[in-house]
Protein backbone atom coordinates (compact mmCIF):
# COMPACT_ATOMS: atom_id res chain seq x y z
CA UNK A 1 0.00 0.00 0.00
CA UNK A 2 1.20 3.36 -0.77
CA UNK A 3 2.20 5.68 2.23
CA UNK A 4 0.25 9.35 2.51
CA UNK A 5 2.55 12.41 2.23
CA UNK A 6 3.20 13.36 5.55
CA UNK A 7 1.70 16.72 7.00
CA UNK A 8 3.50 19.35 7.45
CA UNK A 9 3.31 22.34 9.75
CA UNK A 10 6.04 25.05 9.53
CA UNK A 11 5.66 27.52 12.49
CA UNK A 12 8.14 30.17 11.62
CA UNK A 13 7.95 33.98 12.45
CA UNK A 14 10.54 35.02 9.61
CA UNK A 15 8.23 35.21 6.20
CA UNK A 16 11.06 34.50 3.80
CA UNK A 17 12.70 31.21 5.93
CA UNK A 18 8.99 30.44 5.80
CA UNK A 19 8.20 30.84 2.49
CA UNK A 20 11.23 28.87 1.64
CA UNK A 21 10.62 25.85 3.64
CA UNK A 22 6.93 25.69 2.02
CA UNK A 23 8.05 25.78 -1.42
CA UNK A 24 10.83 23.11 -0.76
CA UNK A 25 8.53 21.10 1.36
CA UNK A 26 5.62 21.16 -0.82
CA UNK A 27 8.41 20.15 -3.98
CA UNK A 28 9.22 17.20 -2.01
CA UNK A 29 5.64 16.07 -2.00
CA UNK A 30 4.46 17.09 1.53
CA UNK A 31 1.01 18.33 2.51
CA UNK A 32 2.36 21.55 3.78
CA UNK A 33 0.57 24.44 5.98
CA UNK A 34 2.67 27.26 8.00
CA UNK A 35 1.90 29.46 11.12
CA UNK A 36 3.63 32.48 12.08
CA UNK A 37 3.43 32.41 15.68
CA UNK A 38 2.06 30.53 18.75
CA UNK A 39 -1.65 31.75 18.06
CA UNK A 40 -1.62 30.50 14.24
CA UNK A 41 -0.48 26.85 15.50
CA UNK A 42 -2.69 26.78 17.99
CA UNK A 43 -5.40 27.25 15.55
CA UNK A 44 -3.90 25.43 12.80
CA UNK A 45 -3.96 22.56 14.86
CA UNK A 46 -7.09 22.67 15.92
CA UNK A 47 -8.44 22.79 12.32
CA UNK A 48 -6.86 19.38 11.08
CA UNK A 49 -3.62 17.51 12.97
CA UNK A 50 0.19 17.30 11.51
CA UNK A 51 2.31 14.37 11.59
CA UNK A 52 5.43 16.86 12.18
CA UNK A 53 6.08 20.58 13.40
CA UNK A 54 8.81 22.67 12.30
CA UNK A 55 8.87 24.57 15.33
CA UNK A 56 11.09 27.66 15.82
CA UNK A 57 12.29 28.47 19.41
CA UNK A 58 11.96 32.23 19.13
CA UNK A 59 8.28 32.99 18.35
CA UNK A 60 7.06 36.67 18.35
CA UNK A 61 3.99 36.19 20.78
CA UNK A 62 5.62 32.79 23.51
CA UNK A 63 8.01 29.79 23.56
CA UNK A 64 8.64 27.08 20.82
CA UNK A 65 9.70 24.75 24.00
CA UNK A 66 6.61 26.04 26.05
CA UNK A 67 4.32 25.26 23.17
CA UNK A 68 5.98 22.02 22.29
CA UNK A 69 5.50 20.85 25.74
CA UNK A 70 1.81 21.81 25.28
CA UNK A 71 1.15 20.10 22.33
CA UNK A 72 2.79 16.85 24.11
CA UNK A 73 -0.22 16.88 26.68
CA UNK A 74 -2.47 16.02 23.51
CA UNK A 75 -0.59 15.12 20.69
CA UNK A 76 1.62 12.30 18.91
CA UNK A 77 3.31 14.94 16.11
CA UNK A 78 6.65 14.60 16.07
CA UNK A 79 8.42 17.98 16.67
CA UNK A 80 11.86 19.03 14.84
CA UNK A 81 13.15 22.45 16.78
CA UNK A 82 14.80 25.12 15.23
CA UNK A 83 17.47 27.13 16.90
CA UNK A 84 18.79 30.08 16.19
CA UNK A 85 21.94 30.05 18.61
CA UNK A 86 23.97 28.13 20.56
CA UNK A 87 22.08 29.48 24.24
CA UNK A 88 18.31 28.01 21.97
CA UNK A 89 20.17 24.78 21.16
CA UNK A 90 21.66 24.77 25.43
CA UNK A 91 18.02 24.80 26.77
CA UNK A 92 16.62 22.38 24.22
CA UNK A 93 19.13 19.98 25.61
CA UNK A 94 19.28 21.21 29.10
CA UNK A 95 15.43 20.74 29.62
CA UNK A 96 14.84 17.31 27.64
CA UNK A 97 11.61 18.71 26.35
CA UNK A 98 9.15 16.90 24.06
CA UNK A 99 10.91 17.72 21.03
CA UNK A 100 12.69 14.85 19.09
CA UNK A 101 14.87 16.47 16.98
CA UNK A 102 16.67 20.06 16.44
CA UNK A 103 18.43 21.61 13.91
CA UNK A 104 20.76 25.01 13.51
CA UNK A 105 20.14 27.83 11.67
CA UNK A 106 21.90 28.27 8.91
CA UNK A 107 20.91 24.46 7.89
CA UNK A 108 21.24 23.10 4.70
CA UNK A 109 17.70 22.59 3.15
CA UNK A 110 18.26 18.59 2.42
CA UNK A 111 19.67 17.64 5.51
CA UNK A 112 16.15 19.05 6.96
CA UNK A 113 14.44 16.96 4.33
CA UNK A 114 16.33 13.76 5.65
CA UNK A 115 15.98 14.94 9.81
CA UNK A 116 11.71 15.25 8.24
CA UNK A 117 12.01 11.75 6.53
CA UNK A 118 13.44 9.76 9.56
CA UNK A 119 11.41 11.28 11.62
CA UNK A 120 8.48 10.34 9.99
CA UNK A 121 10.11 6.99 9.34
CA UNK A 122 10.42 6.50 13.61
CA UNK A 123 6.38 7.56 13.63
CA UNK A 124 5.42 4.90 11.24
CA UNK A 125 7.36 1.98 12.65
CA UNK A 126 5.90 3.05 15.93
CA UNK A 127 2.41 3.02 15.10
CA UNK A 128 2.77 -0.49 13.26
CA UNK A 129 3.50 -2.31 16.46
CA UNK A 130 1.42 0.43 18.34
CA UNK A 131 -0.74 -1.36 20.51
CA UNK A 132 -4.80 0.34 21.18
CA UNK A 133 -4.32 0.79 24.48
CA UNK A 134 -2.07 3.36 25.89
CA UNK A 135 -1.51 2.56 29.55
CA UNK A 136 0.19 -1.13 30.38
CA UNK A 137 1.71 -2.44 32.77
CA UNK A 138 4.67 -4.90 32.86
CA UNK A 139 6.96 -6.53 35.92
CA UNK A 140 5.95 -3.65 38.59
CA UNK A 141 6.02 -1.24 36.56
CA UNK A 142 3.12 1.04 34.63
CA UNK A 143 4.01 3.04 31.15
CA UNK A 144 1.72 5.65 29.68
CA UNK A 145 2.60 6.10 25.96
CA UNK A 146 0.30 8.84 25.42
CA UNK A 147 1.90 11.22 28.77
CA UNK A 148 4.83 9.38 27.60
CA UNK A 149 5.42 8.25 31.73
CA UNK A 150 7.39 5.53 33.45
CA UNK A 151 6.35 4.78 37.23
CA UNK A 152 6.40 2.22 39.70
CA UNK A 153 3.21 0.66 40.32
CA UNK A 154 1.84 3.07 43.29
CA UNK A 155 4.82 5.07 43.05
CA UNK A 156 6.22 8.39 41.39
CA UNK A 157 7.19 9.00 37.94
CA UNK A 158 10.70 7.96 36.83
CA UNK A 159 12.61 10.65 35.07
CA UNK A 160 13.68 9.22 31.41
CA UNK A 161 14.80 11.21 28.92
CA UNK A 162 12.99 11.37 25.15
CA UNK A 163 15.26 8.52 23.60
CA UNK A 164 15.11 6.57 26.60
CA UNK A 165 11.78 6.23 26.64
CA UNK A 166 11.28 5.79 22.74
CA UNK A 167 13.22 2.89 22.97
CA UNK A 168 11.58 1.17 26.40
CA UNK A 169 7.68 1.92 24.53
CA UNK A 170 9.15 -0.05 21.64
CA UNK A 171 9.90 -3.32 23.63
CA UNK A 172 6.64 -2.90 25.61
CA UNK A 173 4.85 -2.78 22.68
CA UNK A 174 5.90 -5.72 20.72
CA UNK A 175 5.24 -7.87 24.17
CA UNK A 176 9.02 -9.94 24.27
CA UNK A 177 9.77 -10.31 20.81
CA UNK A 178 13.61 -9.88 19.59
CA UNK A 179 13.90 -5.88 18.12
CA UNK A 180 17.46 -5.72 16.77
CA UNK A 181 19.64 -3.18 17.57
CA UNK A 182 19.25 -1.90 14.04
CA UNK A 183 16.04 -1.22 14.51
CA UNK A 184 15.82 -0.07 17.36
CA UNK A 185 18.72 2.70 16.21
CA UNK A 186 16.43 3.48 13.62
CA UNK A 187 13.34 4.16 16.49
CA UNK A 188 15.44 6.58 18.98
CA UNK A 189 18.09 8.42 16.30
CA UNK A 190 18.29 11.99 15.79
CA UNK A 191 21.26 12.61 14.04
CA UNK A 192 21.51 9.62 12.16
CA UNK A 193 25.21 10.42 10.83
CA UNK A 194 26.33 10.31 14.30
CA UNK A 195 24.56 7.45 15.55
CA UNK A 196 25.67 3.82 15.59
CA UNK A 197 24.24 0.51 17.26
CA UNK A 198 26.49 1.92 20.43
CA UNK A 199 23.75 4.50 20.85
CA UNK A 200 21.38 1.64 21.34
CA UNK A 201 23.50 -0.20 23.65
CA UNK A 202 24.50 2.91 25.66
CA UNK A 203 20.99 4.00 26.60
CA UNK A 204 19.96 0.80 27.85
CA UNK A 205 22.43 0.84 29.70
CA UNK A 206 21.08 3.70 31.10
CA UNK A 207 17.61 2.21 31.01
CA UNK A 208 18.50 -0.68 33.25
CA UNK A 209 20.26 1.78 35.77
CA UNK A 210 17.33 3.63 36.25
CA UNK A 211 15.09 0.76 36.86
CA UNK A 212 17.01 -0.87 39.16
CA UNK A 213 19.35 1.35 41.17
CA UNK A 214 17.04 4.37 40.67
CA UNK A 215 13.85 2.00 41.96
CA UNK A 216 15.51 0.57 45.17
CA UNK A 217 17.46 -2.71 43.61
CA UNK A 218 14.11 -4.49 41.09
CA UNK A 219 15.34 -6.54 38.53
CA UNK A 220 15.42 -4.34 35.02
CA UNK A 221 13.19 -6.99 32.84
CA UNK A 222 14.93 -5.47 29.85
CA UNK A 223 17.05 -8.84 28.53
CA UNK A 224 19.75 -8.79 25.72
CA UNK A 225 19.86 -11.56 22.77
CA UNK A 226 23.09 -12.14 22.23
CA UNK A 227 24.23 -10.95 18.56
CA UNK A 228 20.35 -9.66 17.93
CA UNK A 229 19.38 -7.11 19.89
CA UNK A 230 17.09 -6.64 23.22
CA UNK A 231 14.14 -7.93 24.13
CA UNK A 232 11.17 -7.54 27.24
CA UNK A 233 11.62 -10.04 29.43
CA UNK A 234 8.37 -9.51 30.71
CA UNK A 235 4.52 -10.12 30.89
CA UNK A 236 2.41 -7.10 29.48
CA UNK A 237 -0.90 -6.15 30.59
CA UNK A 238 -3.42 -3.78 30.26
CA UNK A 239 -3.98 -1.47 32.79
CA UNK A 240 -7.25 -2.24 34.79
Amino acid sequence: METAPGRILVVEDDPITRTMLARYLCSAGFDLRTSGNVAQARDALRAAPADVLLLDINLPDGDGISLARELREHSTAGIIFVTQRDGDLDRVLGLETAGDDYITKPFRLRELLARVRALLRRQRLYHEVAPVDTVLTFDRWLIDLRRRELALVGGAVLPLTPREFDLLAALVMVRGTTLTREYLLEVVSKRERAADARTVDTLIARLRRKMSGDAGGLRCPIGTVVGVGYRLDAAVNRCS
